[in-house]
């Protein structure tokens, strides 16, 4: 009975991890606390697994931020301005690269291949000297050899960390990254030995670039890489990963022609056509680490449909030789069903996150040598046929208006041109208008009032009067920095409460606001909390559900709770009107209304996997729709409609590209296309790289965009220098809000002249990258406060040049 789990989440089941780091980069805690979590954290893992009856577990998983980024460590390939001369790396130059500094800025941080996971990219060009500079794998390893436990060492593979690199600054644009495969081979050489030595039998080296279209260079490189590899395996098992997709079937030729490798896993989830080429041919000395549990989504596995796959594998590859698997890491799903005590019974009985997955891959393990728990398999059938059968899975209402939607394009009725012409005689805002992407920190005091409410030591009255004198305090800030489009900054709190039709009105007549809508309204939404740009809507549709302790690492010590999409989705009652009124009654600027989109809601939770999942999305748009058309009424002139996630959930493999651009990009259109020209649309989106799309978001049709920029250098902006014409606003970020680097008005002032180099001054916008709420205000304030000086600073420049 062989057994195998990709990798595990490194968080915590309540987050143990994100509090250590917090408290260590705020100086409340030493570097031996943060060690001590850490060693908790991998021992509970390591013991569960061993405990459930996992063979091959994997070490190496864990990482304080991110394991690309522990790869760049024990490379050496830290990049100058750090100031690292040597040595073994610390947290000091380790969290430097992640987060930056007083001094420098962070590395560039983007999307995990099509996941929600960002990883740091490596920075690299000829000059990087390379060495042997982390010891994590090896000190991992024999940290669980010490506690008993023999596990298998993951490393990212050479091919797959050259990809994931960008050319550092200055490097010229026609330097091959691969051609350093030379110089980071015998680092991996000097790993595997010291693995070996330390006992190691087995080690994993994960190329989920495998699962790319690769060129004829890209495969040639891998196959020199494990070539000259070769005689260092000498001695130990290695296994090749690959997970997110199929393999293309010359890489699986490529792949499976290596020498000295003793087994190679594959995706059998999302890579169903590779059961194809498994069956044309697979080496009889291998072993196949097959993974049949998916480690991207929290629905219980189907067991009988799994083990009837593994049974096929065999005859295929040999009885001895089929190891059972997850698809990837489960690092991309939530860590306990255990913790979730509040969850709805029926719909906790279709679900399992990382610890019961581990149970689902040792059960198929047992069953697949004739040890089958029968008691579990009835279990696991009884859940499926419930799910199916569930009258909360399927509204009619809601499949109907979807098939009524394949009869329009959705566009609006006029040119982008035009509309802006339409917004600006309405708006009259100034050229380079400033704005934020949406929420303002969470402070101590909010998060107190949130506390005291929900344990209900304040009324609903006090509660909403503290919410109401938090965004007047967002409001009066703003226009004290003098910032053009304002925000409320998102205080809402995060649980539903439904209000009487009374309590509502006296908090409209406290605001001011007397309208019937907004009457309607409050009773559904007083207490709702932007706790989270997708969970927040969620929350308040139906066909969701919500854990308590679902959290899943986005980066770093930030975790999003993906709500989870059981049923068909539609908008019960009007979800941020109410807010957003009463945030646009305080003030004479523009308050922006914030909704995030529905392939964000989309690729952001986790999705029902019993209809495709544009079906899904479709009904997501239509609710939106409801939300922006009831924002319109209520007077609210400028929309944001975030679309953060629209690249990440775009397929790795080109030929599957153009059908998810054409339903997203339809989707977010489904969402407004019913508004005045006079309505101006935002939406915004981050940290992905955005070049390759560019076409697909030009065809959203929005008439401002705001996207991540400053901690890639611009890389956006070689799109309008290569010639593409953008009518629309657009606000490329002029500083990066995941650092706490306060920028000054000067480098800010160098950015936007950057962009006025490619971009006309009538659609420039200026705003940070992204959301503000995980900054303090010490650091929000005097940053807004250069931006702000900055875009003063350009329009003065212009206004003089003419």
């Amino acid at each position: 009975m062989t057994s195998h789990i990709v990798g595990y989440p490194r968080i915590g089941p309540k987050r143990e991890l994100k509090f250590a780091l917090e408290s260590f980069w705020e100086g409340k805690s030493s570097a031996e606390e943060l060690k001590q979590v850490a060693a908790d954290l991998r021992f509970s893992i390591w013991k569960q697994m061993a405990e459930v009856g996992i063979k091959y577990i994997p070490s190496n998983t864990f990482s304080y931020y991110d394991h690309v980024l522990d790869t760049t460590a024990m490379l050496g390939a830290v990049p100058p301005r750090y100031g690292w001369n040597g040595g073994e790396i610390g947290f000091d130059v380790y969290f430097s690269m992640a987060r930056g500094n007083a001094s420098v800025p962070a590395m560039e941080m983007t999307k995990w291949f099509d996941t929600n996971y960002h990883y740091i990219v490596p920075e690299l060009g000829p000059e990087v000297k390379f060495s042997y500079a982390s010891h994590k794998a090896v000190e991992e390893y024999k940290e669980a050899k010490a506690l008993g436990l023999d596990t298998v060492p993951v490393l990212i593979g050479p091919l797959s960390y050259l990809l994931l690199s960008k050319p550092a600054k200055g490097v010229d644009k026609s330097f091959s990254l691969l051609s350093l495969v030379e110089k980071i081979v015998p680092i991996y050489k000097e790993v595997v030995a010291e693995l070996k030595a330390a006992g190691a039998t087995w080690i994993q080296f994960d190329e989920p670039s495998l699962v790319l279209d690769l060129e004829a260079l890209q495969l040639q490189t891998f196959t020199n890489a494990y070539s000259e590899l070769e005689s260092s395996f000498s001695g130990v098992n290695i296994l090749i990963e690959t997970y997110f997709a199929d393999v293309p079937i010359q890489t699986y030729k490529a792949l499976t022609s290596l020498k000295n490798v003793a087994g190679f896993g594959f995706d059998l989830v999302r890579g169903t056509r590779t059961l194809n080429f498994l069956k044309s041919g697979f080496p009889s000395d291998k072993y196949l680490f097959a993974g049949v549990v998916d480690g991207r989504n929290i629905w219980a596995n189907d067991l009988a449909a799994s083990l009837c796959i593994l049974q096929v594998l065999e005859g295929i590859v040999g009885k001895d030789k089929v190891v059972v698997s997850t698809s990837c890491s489960l690092l991309h799903t939530a860590v306990d069903l255990v913790n979730e005590t509040k969850l709805d019974k029926e719909i906790k009985s279709w679900l399992a996150f990382a610890a019961q997955k581990v149970v689902e891959v040792n059960a198929l393990a047992r069953a697949l040598v004739g040890q089958k728990d029968q008691a579990f398999f009835a279990s696991n059938a009884t859940s499926h046929v419930s799910r199916r059968s569930s009258p909360r899975v399927r509204n009619e209402n809601v499949q109907r208006a979807v098939v009524a939607l394949k009869d329009s394009d959705h566009r609006r009725a006029t040119s982008v041109s035009a509309r802006l012409a339409a917004q600006q005689k309405k708006l009259n805002l100034p050229i380079l208008p400033t704005t934020t992407i949406g929420s303002f920190p969470q402070t101590i005091g909010l998060r107190k009032v949130r506390r005291e409410y929900k344990a209900k030591k304040i009324t609903e009255y006090d509660y909403v009067n503290a919410i109401k004198e938090e965004i007047s305090k967002v409001v009066k800030l703003q226009e004290e920095l003098g910032i053009d489009v304002l925000v409320h900054g998102e205080p809402e709190v995060s649980f539903y409460h439904d209000y009487e039709g009374k309590v509502c009105l006296g908090f409209n007549l406290l605001m001011g606001i007397k309208s019937k809508l907004v009457i309607l309204i409050c009773k559904s939404t007083l207490s709702m909390q932007r706790n989270d740009m997708v969970e927040y809507f969620g929350e308040q549709l139906s066909g969701f559900a919500f854990t308590v302790n679902g959290w899943v690492q986005s980066y770093g010590s930030r975790c999003v709770k993906p709500p989870i999409i059981y049923g068909d989705v539609s908008r019960p009652r009007a979800m941020t009107v109410f807010w957003s009124s009463t945030a646009q009654s305080m003030t004479r600027r523009p308050m922006k209304g914030m909704l995030t989109g529905p392939v964000t809601i989309l690729n952001w939770s986790f999705v029902r996997n019993d209809q495709n999942r544009h079906e899904t999305c479709y009904q997501i748009a239509l609710a939106i729709r409801d939300e922006v058309e009831d924002l319109e009424r209520a007077g609210i002139n400028i929309i944001q409609i975030d679309e953060a996630a629209l690249r990440e959930g775009l397929p790795l493999r080109k030929s599957e590209q153009p059908f998810y651009l054409e339903w997203a990009v339809q989707s977010f259109r489904i969402t407004n296309c019913g508004v005045k020209n006079t309505t101006q649309i935002h939406t915004h989106m981050c940290y992905s790289n955005f070049n390759d799309i560019i076409n697909a978001i030009i065809n959203m049709d929005a008439d401002v965009i705001t996207i991540e920029n400053s901690r890639s250098d611009e890389k956006l902006l070689s799109v309008f220098h290569e010639g593409v014409k953008y009518e629309a606003g657009i606000g490329p970020g002029v500083y990066d809000i995941h650092s706490p680097r306060i920028p000054s008005t000067e480098e800010l002032a160098d950015r936007i002249n950057k962009m006025l180099s490619v971009l006309d001054n009538r659609v420039l916008w200026i705003n940070p990258d992204c959301g503000l709420k995980t900054r303090k205000y010490s650091e929000v304030e005097p940053a807004l406060r250069n931006m702000v000086a900055a875009a003063k600073l350009i329009r003065t420049q212009l206004a003089s040049s003419n």
